[in-house]
């Protein structure tokens, strides 16, 4: 609830206003719905009822949409500028890819213009996967059709959701992917799988079987490589 006010702002003061804005909450009772409600028709569909998780939200969310080019806001997280999602279509449009990724900052969790990470994600090649690459799932966006072609996030995997299915897409079925060399997303720091040890260790067991479930073991280092890229976000 803290944070969901910032993110719905920075949806509905987008330049492009071509955007149908779901909104899928958990069946909160913590005041949510007051502030997603205060917004009004600006807000395309409001779902609230208990879901299995973050997932399952999201595939909701899927089920609901109608537009051509799909993305995922989390609550604690907001587009840096209203120009975003002119960015993005502008980027599909003359790039013609199916999907693309960018760059993100994270910020602290008391003071949003304080950035403490930043995920510079570069140019795609499918086989930084291999070395524990991945691009950072809320600057990812994706043409619906490839949702219906390919599937929606996997429940069973509930960390690890998001790299299964940017792995399933851009690595194994090898989709066009382009890369937006500029920060969209603001992200607050404390996402779950990253909250404690034990998490991590849970999350990189579910990135195992992210490959496994696609027919491949990765390499001995993919899953310690992962991890270990993420340092350099704090020098950057």
């Amino acid at each position: 609830m803290a944070f969901i006010k910032d993110a719905i702002e920075s949806v509905v003061c987008q330049e492009n206003s071509n955007i149908q804005y779901i909104i899928i909450d958990g069946g909160s009772n913590d005041g949510s719905l007051d502030i997603i409600n205060s917004f009004g028709d600006k807000i395309s569909i409001v779902i609230s009822e208990p879901d299995e998780g973050i997932y399952d939200a999201m595939n909701k969310g899927l089920a609901l949409a109608t537009g051509d080019i799909i993305g995922f806001l989390n609550a604690d997280d907001f587009y840096a500028h209203n120009l975003v999602i002119q960015q993005v279509v502008e980027h599909f449009n003359v790039d013609k890819c199916d999907a693309l990724y960018a760059d993100l900052d994270y910020v602290s969790r008391t003071d949003k213009n304080k950035i403490v990470r930043k995920w510079r994600s570069g140019f795609f090649d499918k086989k930084r996967f291999v070395k524990g690459w991945m691009p950072p799932h809320p600057t990812f966006f994706v043409r619906k059709e490839v949702y219906q072609k390919l599937g929606g996030f996997n429940k069973q995997l509930h960390m690890a959701a998001d790299y299964e299915l940017m792995l399933r897409f851009c690595y194994f079925n090898n989709i066009k992917v382009s890369y937006l060399p500029a920060v969209i997303i603001k992200m607050r720091l404390g996402g779950q799988s990253n909250r404690s040890f034990k998490n991590r260790i849970k999350a990189n067991i579910q990135d195992r079987n992210a490959w496994i479930m696609n027919g491949v073991n990765p390499k001995w280092y993919t899953l310690l490589l992962k991890p270990l890229s993420k340092i350099k976000q704090y020098f950057l």
